[in-house]
């Protein structure tokens, strides 16, 4: 470990910070105006004033709820060592009342060295949790409930007693109050929170806060300048900033985020020490999903074919081929190069067929549908790019096939 040389241990440390949520989200805490102070005021009042509460924290997957939800229980625990109890539940596992309560029973007994009953019955774990809740009210010590999705047995039996809890519920459903029961929403506060996609601003302060290596660090000092000085350059720079919104187009999330910037610090140089604008390119080209391209690099070559043959009919501006007119131009190309790649008419039938069912073709309408197949118009769903990139990438494709697609 002692021989471990910086580049290692940079890579290390990042990847790490990575991981961690707490590191990661901390930065974005730091406003007043933050989902993190907010949840933060609203528990710990419900904790210093004596009072029930419920919130519901909205967003979708991977923005941060559950993160931002540990961090404030977190700093509220060391806050209050004596005053608050965690509770967790989880809408899939503890989807009906019965195995819900259960497991409050079981969390609140570990919590205070009580002997847990696997036996006891629903009425029993009610009148347990009601008992609890009025102890806690009395001692003046908060419950906090998270992730549950059957929420009435709980909300009314914090109506029913002078207790103390907070229930905070986590959703990536933005409707999820309205899809509540009547009952349940009479008895729920209506407090939400909110989790959007972060700002610029605060993408750039979470991509320094997470890539920069610390100044008085086990590191040599003209390293961590030069591997600093390094990341600016890189996000500065305004290919980095496309790239950047490019991949934030097709999913904002911070958790997206982290595993982009995790495939990039994975594929950096060792040698150098140092991150490159190529690593956060190969990072997108490997996050982003090009279905179209993906089935046309796992074509036959005899279904490379076909697709040139269609896209050849369009550019003579065919408006309508079918599967006759693909097997003209097919033996067209044939007679004229004298390809080896020629097959039966009843083979190149069933690779159209699984041209069909793989989407890269489609009928081009919806009549006809008592016609055979091949006499069926149909069209292409990939564009010239897509076809020329995929065959490209294609590990057996004959060069043959991108000279007739080029002209």
């Amino acid at each position: 470990m002692g021989n471990e040389n910086p580049a290692e241990k940079a890579l290390n440390l990042i990847r790490g910070r990575l991981c961690d949520p707490t590191f990661v989200f901390r930065p974005l805490s730091a406003s007043s105006d933050s989902n993190y102070s907010k949840l933060k005021f609203i528990v710990s009042t419900s904790i210093t004033e004596g009072c029930n509460n419920s919130i519901l924290l909205l967003g979708p997957r991977g923005s941060g709820k559950a993160a931002v939800l540990d961090l404030v229980v977190g700093d509220l625990m060391e806050e209050y060592p004596d005053s608050v109890t965690l509770i967790r539940l989880n809408g899939l596992l503890h989807s009906e009342d019965n195995c819900a309560f259960k497991e409050i029973a079981r969390q609140l007994c570990m919590e205070h060295h009580l002997l847990f009953s696997k036996m006891a019955s629903f009425d029993e774990n009610s009148q347990f949790i009601i008992a609890m809740l009025r102890e806690c009210g009395l001692a003046h010590k908060t419950i906090i409930f998270g992730k549950q999705r059957l929420l009435y047995s709980l909300l009314d039996a914090m109506q029913s007693v002078t207790s103390q809890a907070v229930v905070v519920g986590i959703s990536s459903r933005l409707d999820a109050d309205q899809l509540l029961e009547k009952r349940v929403r009479s008895r729920f506060s209506h407090r939400k929170i909110l989790f959007l996609p972060p700002s610029r601003e605060e993408i750039d302060s979470l991509l320094e806060h997470l890539l920069s290596l610390p100044a008085d660090s086990s590191f040599p000092s003209g390293y961590v300048s030069q591997f600093n000085e390094k990341i600016k350059n890189i996000t500065s720079d305004t290919r980095f900033k496309d790239m950047l919104k490019t991949f934030l187009n097709a999913n904002s999330t911070v958790n997206s985020l982290l595993k982009f910037i995790f495939r990039a610090v994975s594929s950096m140089n060792l040698e150098s020490g140092l991150l490159s604008l190529e690593n956060f390119k190969t990072a997108l080209s490997s996050m982003q999903r090009q279905p179209k391209l993906e089935a046309v690099r796992d074509c036959s070559i005899l279904e490379l074919y076909l697709l040139v043959c269609m896209r050849r009919l369009e550019v003579k501006e065919q408006s309508s081929y079918n599967f006759i007119s693909v097997m003209k131009e097919y033996k067209t190309i044939h007679d004229s190069f004298q390809t080896s790649d020629f097959y039966a008419q009843n083979v190149c039938l069933r690779a159209f067929e699984h041209l069909r069912e793989r989407e890269v073709i489609c009928y081009a309408e919806n009549r006809g549908q008592s016609q055979a197949g091949e006499y069926r118009p149909m069209k292409l769903l990939i564009s010239a790019s897509e076809l020329h990139q995929g065959m490209r990438s294609h590990a057996c494709c004959p060069a043959i096939l991108l000279k007739l697609l080029d002209h």
